[in-house]
């Protein structure tokens, strides 16, 4: 099937389009009616008539854009006009809101008089918070961005212009860095006399590019002094005196290429003649104007960067307007000004120079990205563009003037991770409490990872030093970690972390001695013993039984039992716990803590209140809340009187004779657990009535099956498995986990270390 035919059925199959409206506030009973509507809406409408910036904090407009057009100039299809044009604006929109949470509605206008687009506008603004506009033909489009900045109050951006200009102008930075030349030197030659163009010559001179050094061609030439033809006010502005008529000509001895035109705009042959290493920006689409391959065959030095995915430095407008519209509608900006705009290309250049997650590198089929000639820029699904380019066009709007309302802009992008998901929101969290313990220990704790060899674990541990979660210490063959630290050029980062061979260790006869001691009465020799200490997961089992290192993290190549078996031999589980594997589930709105969901195949009610006292201890400790207990089971309250309702029933008894104080009941079903309305209705009497944040499981089956479709089917982030019931803090990995993944559990691994640590101080 052709990418035509597969896009005509995307957008055709199902539900028509590609977006939809959905209510952001409960709709569900009379009462909520009476809120949304009459009679209740008419007083958030009091409070608007009485003081108009009250319209941000009682209704959408904050965070509501108008991506308005008026199909004159759509993608390369040119004046198919407005309807034909709606598919690209509803893009457009779910584009905003997947990238930056920001919600539209696409505005497609019959009206090719530019001033009718205006007027039109004009009429928008109360409803919207600010204006997207797109595909308008020029010079149309610059004389309605310039009005519409004149007379509306909410900020207004035309992403053909500018988002091309930011996007390339911050690869444009990157790329003059690598080849070591200076911005007012260069000799740049802009192909293409439209919105795009301009806007990048535009910006590019704010860069620092001088305009005598700027050569702008079009689809008549270049634009010279004293040229008529297909002229006006906005190419007039880049007119040169030259006798160069042709974009060949122009290019010869240029260091840069901008190309904004279309397929085939510029020749191998006029290539060539750049100066030393040239930079080539062919970004007309879908066909660039020269293939990169057929570039690279004659101008190995050439930096190259195209608008296609299928390329290295993709110039994605993805990258910049949907976190420029978060930034201006966070502030509640008048404009999107020039100063802005800077910040944002500003900070994609900087961002391109850190660490690529390794989310990043799957969204792309496992490539590895470096900052270089071939990774100049962010990828479009690199989610920390939110952060760094969002806060900084909020503290230009600040700065500039043109901001209504003031933030503290650290906080400020604390508060944009909630829109990358709850769980950068939770593990920060847990994170700072890292932090803040070691600060307050005056020491970092250190965690050994038995996989010290593993790719993943070594960038992980550069993220834990770097972040101040731990110091790692990296179990493995030495040699092949420092071969593999090389490949991954992390010498710097990873500088004077320790390794441990095992084999090798002078303390691997103390070791053996100890492990011998543990388990001569199982089985145990002391040659076996040193055998196994020389294996890398018994080693650093013992490192933390014997205090030198103060937890293990471990399973990121191994299956979850082949793990925690050395833990248990060696550390061993504490005296009256249950050994229990629980999942942080994150969901968009609340935390869930899952038991059990790894460890207890078919518990009995003693071994389920076990679990429940233990999961409630250990969310109290991590998040701080109250913890709100649901025994479940296929059975709401003796409705049923099969033996597995029966043995949950008595968990519960348990329960609560151990624990009085302890919020939890049971049994009950899932729903009754998490909708508040079945409880209401059916059992009043229930104690965790529709609220619960933790869900015991009745066994294995059910606690692993939930976990992993919450994950796959409801986008629910699975943090953990957090394990309980170690005598010391021993983790355990999924299998595959990613980068992050790690960085997460080191973490909380790093948190359960202070918190024992706590407790044996106050005991002291």
């Amino acid at each position: 099937m052709s990418i035509y035919t597969e896009s005509l059925e995307y957008h055709s199959k199902g539900r028509k389009g590609k977006i939809e409206v959905v209510p952001s506030k409960p709709v569900g009973t009379q009462k909520d009616l009476s809120l949304a509507y009459s009679p209740g809406v008419a007083e958030p409408c009091r409070m608007i008539a009485e003081k108009e910036d009250q319209v941000y904090e009682y209704t959408a407009k904050g965070n509501l854009v108008a991506v308005v057009s008026n199909g004159t100039a759509v993608l390369g299809l040119g004046d198919i006009g407005p309807l034909a044009a709606k598919p690209v604006m509803e893009g457009k929109g779910i584009l905003f809101k997947k990238f930056a949470d920001i919600d539209v509605f696409d505005i497609e206008l019959n009206a090719k008089n530019p001033d009718d687009v205006i007027r039109a506008c004009e009429f928008l603004e109360p409803t919207f918070g600010g204006i997207n506009l797109e595909d308008i033909k020029a010079p149309e489009c610059f004389y309605i961005e310039e009005e519409l900045r004149k007379r509306l109050k909410i900020p207004v951006f035309h992403d053909d212009q500018h988002g091309t200009a930011v996007i390339s102008g911050a690869a444009f930075l990157n790329a003059l860095e690598i080849i070591g030349k200076k911005i007012d030197s260069v000799k740049v030659v802009f192909c293409g006399g439209g919105a795009a163009a301009i806007a990048c010559a535009e910006l590019y001179t704010r860069l620092g590019v001088l305009r005598e050094n700027i050569m702008m061609a079009d689809s008549k030439g270049v634009i010279y002094k004293g040229r008529k033809e297909g002229m006006n006010p906005y190419k007039e502005r880049f007119a040169v005196d030259t006798n160069k008529r042709t974009v060949g000509e122009a290019l010869e001895g240029a260091d840069a290429f901008i190309g904004v035109s279309v397929k085939d705009g510029i020749s191998i042959d006029m290539v060539k003649k750049m100066a030393k290493d040239p930079i080539v920006f062919a970004m007309a689409n879908p066909d660039p104007e020269v293939l990169p391959e057929e570039v690279v065959r004659v101008r190995p030095d050439a930096i190259m960067a195209t608008g296609r995915s299928d390329y290295p430095n993709q110039v994605n407008n993805v990258l910049g307007f949907p976190f420029i519209f978060r930034g201006a509608l966070d502030t509640r900006a008048t404009a999107i000004n020039e100063d802005m705009k800077m910040a944002a290309v500003r900070a994609l250049a900087q961002l391109a120079k850190q660490e690529v997650p390794e989310s990043v590198s799957r969204a792309y089929g496992g490539q590895q990205f470096r900052f270089g000639r071939e990774y100049l820029i962010p990828k479009p699904f690199d989610h920390r563009a939110l952060l760094w380019v969002a806060p900084a066009v909020a503290e230009a709007a600040v700065k500039s003037g043109v901001a209504r309302k003031k933030l503290d802009i650290e906080k400020y992008r604390d508060d944009l991770e909630t829109l990358l998901g709850s769980s950068y929101m939770v593990m920060r969290g847990i994170k700072n409490r890292v932090r803040t313990g070691a600060s307050a220990s005056k020491s970092k704790v250190t965690i050994a990872f038995p996989e010290g060899e593993h790719p993943k674990i070594l960038s992980a541990a550069h993220v834990i030093r770097e972040e101040g979660i731990a110091e790692p210490i990296l179990v493995g063959n030495i040699d092949a970690i420092q071969r593999r630290i090389k490949e991954l050029s992390l010498e710097d980062q990873l500088k004077g972390v320790q390794m441990i061979r095992p084999s090798t260790s002078p303390k691997l006869e103390e070791y053996a001695q100890r492990y011998f001691e543990k388990r001569q009465r199982k089985g145990t020799t002391l040659a076996v013993a040193r055998q196994l200490m020389k294996q890398n997961n018994y080693y650093g089992a013992m490192m933390v039984e014997q205090g030198h290192a103060d937890g293990l993290l471990n399973g990121i190549s191994q299956s979850y039992p082949e793990t925690l078996k050395p833990a248990i031999q060696t550390i061993g589980v504490k005296s009256g716990s249950r050994l229990a594997g629980i999942y942080m589930m994150v969901l968009k709105r609340r935390v869930l803590w899952f038991a059990d969901t790894t460890v207890n195949i078919e518990p009995d009610a003693q071994e389920l209140a076990d679990i429940a006292i233990q999961t409630s201890e250990l969310a109290r400790r991590f998040m701080a809340e109250e913890p709100r207990v649901a025994m479940l089971s296929f059975s709401n309250f003796g409705s049923n009187e099969h033996p597995y309702a029966r043995k949950v029933r008595e968990a519960v008894a348990i329960v609560k004779k151990r624990w009085p104080d302890l919020i939890i009941d049971g049994e009950m079903q899932a729903d009754t657990a998490v909708r508040p309305e079945i409880s209401l209705e059916s059992f009043p009497f229930n104690q965790v009535p529709g609220n619960a944040n933790i869900l015991i499981f009745p066994d294995l089956q059910s606690g692993n099956i939930a976990y992993k479709l919450l994950a796959r089917l409801a986008s629910a982030t699975a943090i953990g498995p957090i394990l309980v019931g170690m005598n010391k803090p021993v983790f355990v990995l999924q299998q595959n986990s990613d980068v992050n993944d790690v960085v997460n559990m080191a973490a909380i691994t790093a948190m359960e270390i202070h918190l024992r640590r706590e407790v044996i101080h106050a005991s002291v």
